[in-house]
């Protein structure tokens, strides 16, 4: 029993990326155009598409998204669960944010964790294996980096405050004034704007991440550390608290 716990949680490792596989060959996409309700798997090799000698390989994969829940399957073939439909593209397009969790760099930095344990230094794994810098201090350096975090943040952003204001209205009682703490492009203050227009919405970032940001009526954009002074305001919106700390050090 032990050793079967042992081999599943070492094997584990290769459910995220599998999951990032079907998000770069769109597969959500695909079935969801299927005209049937389900879609074979040489209908599937065909859409994406794949050379046919590649048909056993995506056949494994599909197992491994179908015992994950992805995907459901039948003897008609592979069908969308509520999963794989947050991976649509005209959706949710959660896909970026896999994308995001298993970007090279970010794996990479998994590496070093033993390494840090070993140190006499503090910092983090993260830090350890880019020479001292932070994971905002790589996506100012690496353009395409940055745009990957900022595009998978706001995928994020849009759902769960879709989510939030829907099945929750009665967070925002009473608050005139509110300030998104590393609010990125403005997708989580905008989602609250649109529903309650009595708000001051604040989007407040780093001043190179929100550089590119849209001016819009619904809120205002104000640059700075979080760590050093944050905008005044009745509330302040901390979406995402990482659990990561050893990693990314991010409270």
């Amino acid at each position: 029993m032990e050793l079967s716990r042992f081999l599943h949680l070492t094997e584990s490792v290769i459910a995220p990326f599998t999951l990032r596989c079907a998000a770069e060959l769109k597969i959500s996409d695909c079935i969801h155009a299927y005209e049937r309700q389900a879609m074979p798997l040489k209908e599937l090799a065909r859409a994406i598409p794949i050379e046919p000698e590649k048909e056993p390989m995506l056949g494994q994969v599909m197992r491994l998204l179908v015992q994950q829940g992805v995907f459901a399957h039948s003897e008609e073939g592979y069908m969308l669960t509520p999963v794989s439909e947050l991976m649509l593209s005209k959706g949710s397009d959660m896909g970026t944010y896999i994308c995001l969790v298993t970007e090279p760099g970010n794996i990479n930095a998994l590496y070093k964790m033993g390494d840090w344990f070993k140190s006499s230094g503090v910092g983090t794994v993260y830090q350890m294996k880019y020479e001292g810098k932070s994971l905002w201090e790589r996506t100012k350096e690496n353009p395409f980096f940055g745009n990957l975090v900022n595009e998978a943040m706001a995928r994020h952003s849009k759902k769960l405050m879709k989510d939030v204001v829907a099945s929750c209205p009665q967070l925002f009682d009473g608050i005139k004034s509110l300030v998104d703490v590393g609010g990125g492009n403005g997708t989580t203050v905008k989602v609250i704007a649109e529903t309650f227009p009595e708000l001051r919405c604040i989007v407040f970032d780093l001043p190179h991440v929100i550089s590119d940001v849209l001016k819009c009526e619904l809120f205002d954009v104000v640059g700075g550390n979080m760590f050093e002074k944050i905008p005044a305001a009745d509330a302040v919106i901390l979406k995402v608290i990482s659990d990561h700390k050893i990693l990314y050090n991010i409270d």
